[in-house]
């Protein structure tokens, strides 16, 4: 890990050598949790989701981040890899799996990651079972095998509807070495639909009421802030961590650095199939970031509802977003020079773009444009 100046670190590049990256703010992150923990007040605990490269954010430092400000309990994650990457890089403590696993081999390198497996199905109760007979005795003493059972009370994604949920929980008791640490569920419309909320959690309260298990969870961001009664011994924030939900700082930001500038005469044609004509003589930059690197293609041609600040003021995005590089009207604003910082999430000066901002935009959700941000995008973490 190296020190770019200013407190700021990357951990998957030693250098930026392209004037593209995502900065991760980490107090802002902390800061949220913190924010977080005061509206739902004491009683229930924290699994903070890092699934998806923790929205993009980059699974390890907001896993550490997160833990560190001792208000998080355990993580979420969706996959084996996920935990995997997660335990050899030295993050402890519990980690549930919130999807399903198959197939047998990777029920069995859950157990041996220390990872909590999700059981969504009979079928899923039976790979449990059977990894545990596989294990080792060295292994059996050292890697106690704890589940939990996902109860489908309306999302229908994956989990046991409530007359099957009690058939399980019987086959999970009597196998011997496994314990059934929790039960759970999920809402998915907290934000837009309260009736529906509430009917899922009528009817999850009324199954389990009649089960021994030590921990009840249902409750996303928007479900743990709208309706107390989700909030149980558990509850498993992500958006509003992240600051993607009102209220909550933003801890992602995206940028890049002009590249390339040049005046362009009235009805001059810019990038692929010249859908974009200058209206007026224009001057015209270039950055060095586009659909490759996650900025969706459905921005080109957005107008006025696409742009990206530079010298806090708004440049709309002109022509077709290109796989490397996507290009910027800048007429009019004399301190842009080669080199000019461009922020397409994030602030700069007095104005802001947040990624609802862009995903509404692009005719998407905010998740979906955080978690898009490819790869070969430095991520680089302010402390």
């Amino acid at each position: 890990m190296k020190s770019t100046g200013s407190g700021v670190y990357s951990v998957r590049f030693p250098r930026l050598y392209r004037p593209t990256w995502v900065e991760i703010d980490l107090e802002a992150l902390r800061s949220n949790l913190s924010r977080f923990r005061r509206k739902i007040g004491k009683r229930p605990e924290i699994l903070f989701v890092v699934k998806a490269d923790a929205y993009g954010h980059g699974a390890v430092e907001a896993a550490k981040a997160a833990l560190s400000s001792g208000l998080v309990s355990c993580l979420g994650v969706s996959s084996v890899e996920e935990g995997a990457v997660l335990r050899e890089a030295g993050v402890r403590g519990p980690i549930l799996i919130l999807g399903s696993l198959y197939p047998f081999e990777s029920t069995l390198a859950a157990i041996r990651y220390r990872l909590t497996p999700t059981v969504a199905s009979l079928d899923g109760a039976r790979l449990i079972r059977e990894a545990e007979r596989r294990l080792k005795p060295v292994e059996r003493r050292r890697l106690p095998l704890a589940c939990h059972l996902k109860i489908d009370t309306g999302m229908g994604r994956i989990g046991v509807r409530g007359a099957s949920s009690r058939a399980i929980i019987d086959f999970l008791k009597e196998t011997p070495g496994v314990s059934l640490s929790g039960v759970y569920t999920h809402c998915p419309r907290a934000e837009d639909d309260a009736a529906y909320t509430r009917a899922q959690l009528r009817r999850f309260t009324k199954i389990v009421s009649a089960l021994d298990v030590p921990c009840v969870h249902a409750a996303n961001s928007a479900a743990a802030l709208r309706f107390p009664e989700s909030r149980f011994d558990l509850v498993r924030p992500g958006l509003a961590v992240y600051g993607l939900m009102p209220g909550f700082t933003p801890v992602l930001s995206l940028k890049s650095r002009v590249v390339f500038l040049k005046r362009v005469p009235k009805g001059a044609p810019i990038s692929y199939g010249g859908v974009w004509r200058a209206k007026r003589a224009s001057r015209i930059a270039t950055l060095p970031v586009g659909y490759g690197d996650g900025v969706p293609r459905a921005l080109s041609g957005a107008g006025k509802r696409s742009s990206v600040l530079i010298a806090g003021r708004r440049c709309p995005i002109v022509g077709s977003v290109t796989m490397d590089m996507l290009m910027v009207d800048v007429t009019g604003i004399g301190s842009v020079d080669i080199g000019a910082e461009a922020v397409l999430i994030g602030r700069s000066g007095s104005r802001s773009i947040g990624a609802g901002e862009l995903a509404a935009a692009a005719g998407t959700i905010s998740y979906e444009i955080v978690t898009g941000l490819s790869a070969r995008v430095p991520r680089v973490y302010r402390r």
